[in-house]
């Protein structure tokens, strides 16, 4: 009993009869208190670890204009002008944020950005383009999912969740990210008409967005949503956060046109020139056209930079099909490389892809349902075969594009 009184801590130096527990060693002893003191320590070192290993994951890695712009010709075809404003405002965007680090006198603000274009013109792969240039952390969110506070759906707090859960949880890095909202259009005012019912996935998620696209703090549930009501909020400052919005915005040509007039009358009047601004409205969009559309004056001041994609003519489908760096058609000769199958294409099987996609108005992305259509069968039959080689010839494609539930499309 003697020697037992006589234990004591060898960290804290406690008895025996001080302590709840003491855990014996090979050569000492150590007490609960101890052990938590401990924990607390390796949990705070491994949290310092992972920020300093995250932070130097999303390193800033900010170019000059003309390399953004550069960088983003490898992968999306034409759209000069998009490509233009979208590299100058980022460019600028993360100066301002180098400069708060450097406390200078005049202050710059914020300037988001709205890209206006049809489906499939390259809104999205755009912004992915630019956060992957940069090294900054980068999430797409669709703006059709947000309602009002209070109300089944998603709060716009919610965004910047998927901000964070991407760069692992790091606040520092997700506020000098970038967040992409698509579908932007799909939350314009209903109607102008002021009535007694919410507009509760329109004009009410327009009003949550004003503060954060401002720069505001905000506190986000680390989760995501409302099914955690538990969850401990994490406080992220929207300051730096750039936010690019992108839409559709399906019709805005006819409020262009009623402010453009196009029906000019006279000798001297370009015919050619005339029907090629009818066929590109969008190139004359400013506020006031997405304040008639449907959006809430208020949003449209936080988003200064507006820029517009041009649709996809018949020649940029083509280049669209071969020349970028992971162009469709390399996609598939790379797929059927790893069966030990080599893909040739016919230069008019190209032509009739492109015609096709026009014809229904899918963009590029109907470019690659249209190569799936006339691919499928053979990439479900030649794996495992002693087939070396593809030869995809004009009837082949037609025979298998008829085939494929595509054609039924109805053109427009």
């Amino acid at each position: 009993m003697a020697k037992t009184s006589q234990l004591h801590c060898s960290f804290c130096g406690r008895n025996r009869d001080e302590v709840k527990i003491l855990i014996a060693g090979q050569d000492g002893h150590i007490c609960e208190n101890c052990v938590e003191h401990a924990q607390e320590i390796i949990a705070q070192e491994l949290s310092a670890k992972q920020e300093n290993n995250t932070s130097a994951n999303f390193k800033l890695n900010v170019r000059r204009p003309a390399e953004i712009k550069k960088f983003l010709d490898e992968y999306v075809i034409g759209q000069d002008d998009a490509k233009k404003v979208l590299s100058v405002a980022v460019y600028n965007h993360y100066k301002r944020v180098n400069s708060k680090a450097q406390q200078d006198e005049v202050e710059i603000e914020k300037s988001n950005i709205i890209m206006v274009g049809e489906t499939g013109t390259g809104k999205t792969l755009l912004a992915k383009t630019i956060a992957r240039l940069l090294n900054v952390p980068f999430a797409i969110v669709d703006a059709t999912v947000f309602t009002e506070a209070g109300y089944v759906g998603e709060d716009v707090e919610s965004m910047l969740t998927r901000l964070l859960q991407n760069c692992n949880y790091d606040v520092t890095a997700a506020e000098r990210g970038i967040v992409y909202v698509d579908e932007l259009d799909k939350i314009a005012r209903k109607g102008d008409n002021p009535s007694i019912t919410r507009d509760v996935s329109g004009e009410g998620v327009q009003q949550g967005l004003l503060k954060m696209l401002e720069g505001t703090e905000v506190l986000v549930p680390p989760q995501g949503g409302r099914k955690h009501p538990e969850q401990k909020m994490i406080k992220v400052d929207t300051k730096n956060i750039l936010f690019i919005c992108g839409g559709a915005f399906d019709g805005i040509d006819k409020v262009i046109a009623r402010r453009v007039n196009t029906n000019a009358i006279g000798f001297s009047v370009n015919k050619e020139e005339q029907e090629h601004q009818r066929k590109n409205l969008l190139q004359f969009i400013n506020a006031t056209d997405l304040k008639s559309f449907g959006l809430i004056p208020e949003l449209l001041g936080r988003l200064p930079v507006i820029t517009h994609l041009n649709p996809l003519d018949a020649e940029t489908l083509r280049n669209i099909l071969t020349e970028p760096r992971n162009s469709l058609i390399k996609q598939f000769t790379r797929l059927f490389e790893l069966e030990g199958i080599e893909l040739i294409m016919d230069n008019e099987v190209l032509d009739f892809m492109v015609k096709k996609a026009l014809e229904y108005k899918l963009g590029a992305r109907g470019l690659r349902s249209i190569c799936e259509s006339i691919l499928t069968d053979a990439m479900f039959e030649l794996p495992g075969t002693d087939t070396k080689q593809l030869h995809i010839t004009l009837d082949y494609a037609e025979q298998m594009f008829s085939k494929s539930k595509i054609s039924a499309l109805k053109v427009a």
